[in-house]
This record gives structure tokens, sequence and C-alpha cells, in this order.
């Protein structure tokens, strides 16, 4: 009889960060896994109080930004525990990433993955390559392997780049994976990236994850980064040697807006409280966008939708 494989826990962390790809990517992970609450790490000092939520003209309870923790068993060789943080700390980067590696080795993790971007001059129209770093010269094969290029040269900043640091000096195997995105929109979610960095990751841990949900926000996305470099071309606001080439395949821009749909009372109630959720937790945004679908007003609550993912950056 053969022996079962051996397990392994790879731990995956993301903050935020340009075009918010390691976020929407760990989220978007967590939705499609069914993955299982599993606590979070304290803040022990590295956050402070940054902005406080207004509504209706009531200031809200301030709250530190949160540390989550989920974790998920798969039939594979490999186990995950994701760690997403609300905001990259204020203080102590590098002190807080030994103190989750502290937590995550307690946890039996021997592997870790973090997701980043890197901005360049991409064409919205065409598709995002993948960038990878690894922490340990016998594992650039695994980035080939992957078809992700290697990161030549220049800084991972923030925690998706300095907990890798932290690996490094500890012996422990580490990738980043960076999904390129549009430099004149960084400050724009952008799940096209966040989905080629997770068929990397499936790639290069077997864990299959459905992305064609992400396609999907992609396109509408993708749409919005056309009519926004259309303008800062017309504009001449573009910094000098962005492409102003046409795109090979552009969508078509839909140039009317649609008619403001009417709801009832209780679908307004069901798409707030969903708003608030999201806020609270962003891997519930992807819950939210396909009520908004379902509901055909996604375009009437669309600005409000990206505003969930600009936090943090």
């Amino acid at each position: 009889m053969s022996e079962a494989p051996v397990k392994r826990t790879w731990l995956v962390a993301a903050w935020p960060g340009m075009g918010n790809v390691a976020v929407l990517a760990a989220g978007y992970m967590i939705q499609k896994l069914g993955m299982t609450p599993g606590g979070g790490l304290p803040p022990r000092g590295h956050f402070d109080v940054r902005a406080v939520e207004v509504s209706a003209g009531v200031i809200a309870t301030p709250r530190l930004a949160r540390n989550l923790v989920y974790r998920w068993s798969g039939e594979g060789e490999v186990d995950l525990v994701v760690f997403v943080g609300e905001a990259q700390p204020d203080t102590g980067l590098f002190a807080f990433a030994h103190e989750l590696l502290d937590w995550a080795q307690g946890a039996g993790v021997s592997r870790v993955v973090t997701f980043a971007s890197m901005a360049t001059q991409l064409h919205p129209s065409k598709a995002p390559t993948v960038f990878g770093a690894v922490t340990q010269s016998d594992m650039a094969a695994e980035l080939e392997r992957i078809e992700a290029k290697p990161l030549e040269e220049g800084q991972i900043a923030g925690l998706n780049g300095v907990l890798l640091g932290a690996c490094a000096q500890r012996k422990i195997p580490a990738t980043c994976l960076l999904g390129e995105i549009p430099f004149f929109a960084a400050g724009v979610p952008n799940p096209g990236a966040a989905r080629a960095v997770l068929q990397g990751f499936s790639a290069l841990t077997g864990v299959k994850i459905d992305v064609a949900e992400l396609g999907e926000h992609a396109k509408t996305i993708e749409r919005a980064l056309l009519e926004m470099l259309e303008k800062l071309q017309a504009e001449g606001r573009l910094p000098e040697g962005m492409t102003d080439e046409a795109p090979e395949h552009a969508p078509e821009v839909e140039e009317a807006k649609p008619e403001e749909k009417q709801l009832d009372f209780a679908t307004r109630e069901r798409i707030e409280k969903l708003f608030e959720q999201a806020r609270a937790d962003r891997a519930k945004a992807f819950e939210l966008k396909r009520f908004l679908d379902a509901q055909g007003v996604f375009r009437q609550y669309e600005n409000r939708f990206l505003d969930l993912f600009k936090r943090g950056e």
C-alpha cells in the first residue's frame, strides 16, 4: 500500500498596495475555496487610527486595522493559511513580519507566498505578465515552471515585500508573485492582475481556483481604464514614453449611461448591509458584486464598490 502524500502548510499573506492586487487575489481565493475564519494577529503597537468613518454626519467609534486569518485543507498536498491585513503597519514593519512568522511557524507553516503588483507601461487591453521573486536561488526554476518572469532588479515595498526579507533571514522558502498593472492607474483596483497572480499561484501549489468571475470583473475595469487612458492622452498628461497605440482588441465602450433602476426598500437595505459587511471584510466584496449584478444595478453603485478597495493606499 502506497503511503499518503505528506501535507505541507503554506502561508499566503496579503496587504493593500498598488491596484490592490494582493487583497483582491487573497479575498477572492478565500471566497472561492470557502475558507474558514481562524482568528487573527493582534496589532501590538504597530497600527494607529489614521481616519474615521462618517455616516449621516455621525462619526463612528474608531478601531484599529484588523489582521484576519483563514484556513483551508484540500485533498492535495497543500493546506493553506491565508493572512489578510486591512492596512500596512504604521511602524515596525520588519518586527511585525517576524511576529507573523513566529505565529505561522507555530501553526506548522513551512512555505510563504505573498502577492503584489508591478506598475509598468502595460496597455489596459493587454494581458498582464506575472513577475516573481524568491528567497533562495534554487527556487528560481519554479518561476520558469509557472511562467512567471523573474524580477531582475528593483524593490517590493510594504509588507508584501518585507515579509519575504524576514523569510530570507530565517531561511524560509518564500515566493512573491507580482501582477502587472498600468502605471497610470496604480490607484484603481485591478482584478485582471489579481486573476493572473492566482493562476500563477494555482500552477505553483496545485490548488485549483476558478478565476472566471475575476475575468468578468476585469472586463469592467478594462473599459474604465481605456477611457482613462484616452482622456489622459487627449489632455497631454501622460508621462513621456507611454504608448498611445490603439489596442488590438479593444472592447466596445458604452457611451450612454443606463437609466437608474428603481429598487424597493428591502433590496436597498440588503445592498447597504452588503456594503457594510464588505467594508469590514473585503472578502465579502464579491458577494456584493454578484448581488448588484443580479439586480442589474452594478453601474449605479460602481464608484462606491471601487472605493471599498482604496483604503490603505
